[in-house]
């Protein structure tokens, strides 16, 4: 700037590999019980032997459930993640990916290293999902036992701790609380 020379700073663009979060997964069990209920409705053959096919025991409900997680992964990490706002941001503030060019090229790149990325977030989401269906079966245990121990509802507990415990951060650097901090971070975090 000017006559001064100021040294370049490296940072990070915080790119998640669960963008969705529990979303999909939400989205798909909506989406793989909506036959048995309309069998629940309807008293037609075809649409009974349909919500048969689909029932947790089946590996056809699997199979399919894991599909549309996958899915719902990449379509809302696609609604969630603007690869052009990201690119225009950085550009607005100096900001550049190394031998990529700022603009068109780093959006177009940020959008490929998402869709790399999403695949394990997505695979990942998948087998939590599926994980007691199999454990059940495996074990020949009731699936309501298994899904105690399924990692869906942990994966919940854990997101809703660590966004409380964002906000509890961001509260206690506001006022400037040093009680439960240790070098600007609550303890718990790293």
């Amino acid at each position: 700037m000017g006559r001064k020379i100021y040294g370049g700073q490296s940072t990070y663009i915080p790119l998640r590999v669960n963008q969705a979060g529990v979303i999909p997964i939400i989205f798909a069990q909506s989406l793989i019980l909506f036959p048995a209920t309309i069998a629940g409705l309807v008293p037609n053959q075809a649409v009974q032997n349909i919500a048969t096919m689909l029932t947790r025991e089946n590996i056809l409900y699997n199979i399919i459930y894991t599909l549309l997680i996958i899915f719902f992964c990449y379509f809302y990490t696609a609604i969630t993640f603007n690869p052009i706002d990201v690119s225009n941001n950085m550009k607005r503030f100096g900001g550049f990916v190394p031998g990529i060019r700022p603009g068109r090229q780093t959006a177009e790149y940020l959008d490929f290293i998402m869709t790399r990325i999403t695949l394990p977030g997505a695979i990942f989401l998948a087998i939590i999902a599926v994980l007691p269906s199999i454990i059940s079966k495996a074990l020949k245990i009731p699936y309501l036992v298994a899904s105690f121990f399924g990692g869906t509802g942990l994966l919940i507990i854990v997101g809703v701790m660590l966004d409380t415990m964002r906000q509890i951060e961001s509260h206690l650097l506001i006022r400037h609380y040093e009680g439960f901090m240790k070098k600007g971070r609550v303890k718990g975090r790293k």
